[in-house]
């Protein structure tokens, strides 16, 4: 189903348990606008009000969905950001002087990140307008300097919090991966860095298993075993968290793990430069993961294949499963 308003395709299951539409946060790292410049661009498209909420975060008011955030992506600078010191002892002028340098050395490595509320999802066409203006604006992605690891993040709410649902979810992942990360194209600096790497081999023929539906305690735990780390593709920390949080604490004491009902998709770039690039490539790639988790028989009948492809070492030199992906997995709906 397409949402006539903006163009967009939205997945088999649109609502979540509490019948109301599924919501998608969006998150887009660039450089090229000072942090004044990107917050008041976006403000005006999307006719909200700046409050400068620290020297390196602004927080956009108006939108009924929730509040938008501009900010660097620099945990230290941030939370220096937030200190109020005044210039009156040595103390506090050798703080400001690390703080300059530190902001100086992060102007041309560190991304700003414009993060959107849970918008409703057929509200995505309103981030592709936006990201028309930043442009015209001036902003740069992923490809404008080899130091640009920049990415775009989308966050879709989970229909429901069964552990089937969850698992239909990462197995569809899964068996399309290949396909996938070949369509990303992601910028060679990004690939070298662990940000979005490879789930193991091992967890995933084990979850691939057209007999395996485990349920949540088990779910999480073979997860956070084989996965204790926010560096992957398809983050799931976020999710487990949020469903069990002593369980993933007992695990990882990382505490940029924000807790949230949704799924975390961390591969595509950030083309914000690029004429014509917007959200709908890499959201119309997502969709093929929505639509095979609703469908369970093809959804089996694609993992039983898959793993015969992982089991057999000769076929997997001779045959693509990239290919095989494309001819046979795909829905009828591309």
């Amino acid at each position: 189903m397409t949402d006539s308003d903006t163009g967009f395709m939205l997945p088999p299951w649109q609502y979540n348990a509490e019948g109301k539409i599924r919501r998608v946060g969006v998150e887009l790292e660039m450089n090229g606008l000072d942090i004044n410049r990107l917050a008041d661009v976006a403000a005006q498209f999307l006719d909200c009000e700046v409050e400068k909420t620290s020297r390196y975060e602004r927080t956009l008011r108006g939108d009924p969905a929730g509040d938008w955030v501009v900010e660097l992506d620099f945990r230290l600078l941030k939370e220096l950001g937030r200190e109020t010191r005044a210039k009156n002892d040595l103390g506090d002028e050798l703080m400001t002087s690390a703080e300059e340098l530190l902001k100086w050395v992060a102007d041309s490595l560190v991304p700003l990140e414009l993060v959107s509320p849970p918008l409703p999802m057929d509200r995505l066409g309103d981030v592709n307008g936006l990201i028309v203006k930043l442009r015209e604006a001036g902003a740069k992605g992923t490809a404008d300097r080899m130091t640009n690891a920049f990415g775009m993040q989308f966050n879709p709410e989970v229909p429901n919090q069964q552990s089937e649902t969850i698992a239909a979810y990462l197995k569809a992942f899964f068996c399309l991966y290949d396909w996938i990360h070949a369509r990303a194209n992601i910028n060679m600096t990004r690939r070298l860095t662990s940000y979005i790497d490879p789930f193991p081999s091992s967890y995933v023929r084990y979850m691939v298993n057209a007999a395996y539906w485990p349920d949540m305690p088990t779910l999480i735990n073979d997860y956070l075993k084989a996965n204790p780390t926010r560096n992957r593709a398809l983050d799931m920390l976020p999710l487990f968290k949020h469903l069990d949080p002593q369980r993933v604490a007992a695990t990882t004491g990382d505490k940029l793990i924000k807790s949230r009902p949704t799924f975390h998709y961390r591969l595509p770039d950030c083309r914000i430069d690029q004429p014509g690039w917007g959200l709908d490539v890499a959201w119309a790639d997502w969709l093929e993961v929505e639509r095979l988790a609703a469908d369970p028989q093809r959804l089996e009948a694609c993992c039983r294949a898959y793993c015969a492809h992982l089991d057999h070492t000769l076929g997997r030199l001779l045959g693509s499963w990239e290919d095989e992906t494309r001819k046979n997995w795909l829905s009828d709906s591309r």
